[in-house]
């Protein structure tokens, strides 16, 4: 059974604390040989804030004191990937789910999300892909002119999973020049919005959060 919880304009330690009591109670009873637990399906917007992977290079955090003048923190996440910003206009999707019933590895995994994203997109006339050696969901691929609009990255511990993806509907993009994207100097960052030529144009969060849902509901059996 999937637990869905929709939350707004939240702190992005209140999420974080949630994944990981789920987690830790899914792996527990995975180690009593207990599988029966709920998957859940966070979806949420955060107050601005900076994320830092496990792995990011603190240099790719270029104007901390002007983030921070904004009311932005710079937070460390247990995750995959550099750092990233979320905040308003910003609809985040945690999945904390079980791999392991699904037949799915990380990678495979990691491809249903940018599907997800994909065909959520689709639905707003926007084509969008993937980039070689890049996570995430991409625009204008292949071409000099290369933007992410989704960024995700994860943890996996026993084959249940935390974090996921974040996908930039009307985000103010200024915020992004802080940083370098996910440790990119040589890409953009874009949305929804952008995309469709303005807020007017572009569908409200709670339309695209409801078609993101229902795709990757669709994906992985939730």
């Amino acid at each position: 059974m999937t637990q869905f919880i929709d939350l707004r304009d939240v702190a992005y330690g209140v999420t974080l604390d949630m994944q990981h009591e789920i987690l830790a109670r899914r792996v527990e009873a995975r180690r009593r040989g207990d599988d029966t637990g709920d998957d859940y399906l966070i979806t949420v917007t955060h107050r601005p804030v900076y994320t830092m992977g496990r792995h990011a290079d603190p240099a790719n955090v270029l104007h901390r004191e002007w983030l921070q003048s904004r009311g932005a923190d710079v937070v460390s996440a247990d995750r995959g990937g550099d750092v990233t910003f979320h905040g308003p206009g910003q609809i985040v999707v945690y999945p904390v789910i079980d791999l392991l019933p699904r037949g799915l590895g990380v990678k495979e995994y990691v491809r249903l999300l940018e599907e997800a994203v994909i065909r959520t997109l689709a639905e707003y006339g926007v084509e969008s892909g993937r980039v070689e050696g890049a996570t995430g969901v991409w625009l204008g691929c292949g071409t000099v002119s290369e933007r992410k609009i989704c960024a995700i990255g994860l943890r996996c511990s026993r084959y249940i999973t935390m974090h996921g993806l974040a996908l930039n509907v009307n985000t103010d993009l200024s915020w992004f020049s802080a940083i370098n994207p996910c440790g990119f100097t040589d890409k953009g960052v874009t949305s929804l919005s952008r995309e469709l030529g303005g807020d007017d144009a572009c569908p409200s969060l709670e339309q695209v959060a409801d078609a993101l849902r229902r795709h990757l509901s669709d994906l992985l059996g939730l």
